[in-house]
């Protein structure tokens, strides 16, 4: 019989699926999910660099690669940069976004990009932080982030 209430119990209530029926229901095909390019340390290090190019091609200015690992557990790196209007700080969104995804790379997400103050790219092992010009003096991620070290990868690029 139910509880004083007169509410059938679980046992009684047959319209109602046991708890291991209603996980089996929710189960995923694991199969069907489409296979994401895990980052190795090398492919990080490539990404990065593309990443990087792509912003530069985009004449994103004051560029910074902070080494995250160790220091945080979102990401190994962040990118910093800025565009000097807010067409051009989703262009270089854009870029970065397009290039991760010629390179095989999937972009997790992208926030921010309509208002384009501060464009956050998220491509897993690599958070790309894309400001107009103004926010990124206010916001300050780089003295926010001062135990991080800075890779100069731009000058890799360049050698």
């Amino acid at each position: 019989m139910g509880d004083p209430t007169g509410a059938p119990s679980a046992e009684e209530s047959p319209e109602q699926p046991a708890e291991s029926e209603h996980l089996k229901q929710k189960s995923t095909d694991l199969t069907q999910i489409p296979k994401i390019r895990r980052n190795s340390s090398l492919d990080t290090k490539e990404l990065l660099k593309t990443v990087v190019k792509a912003a530069d091609d985009k004449r994103a200015e004051e560029i910074v690669v902070l080494n995250m690992q160790g220091i945080s557990l979102i990401a190994d790196y962040f990118l910093i940069c800025h565009g000097n209007s807010e067409k051009q700080v989703q262009a270089i969104a854009r870029e970065i976004k397009d290039e991760a995804s010629k390179v095989g790379y999937v972009v997790n997400k992208m926030e921010g990009i309509d208002e384009a103050k501060w464009v956050l790219v998220d491509m897993g092992n690599i958070i790309a932080h894309v400001f107009h010009r103004d926010e990124r003096s206010y916001y300050n991620l780089e003295r926010l982030w001062g135990d991080a070290p800075i890779e100069d990868v731009l000058g890799e690029l360049e050698s």
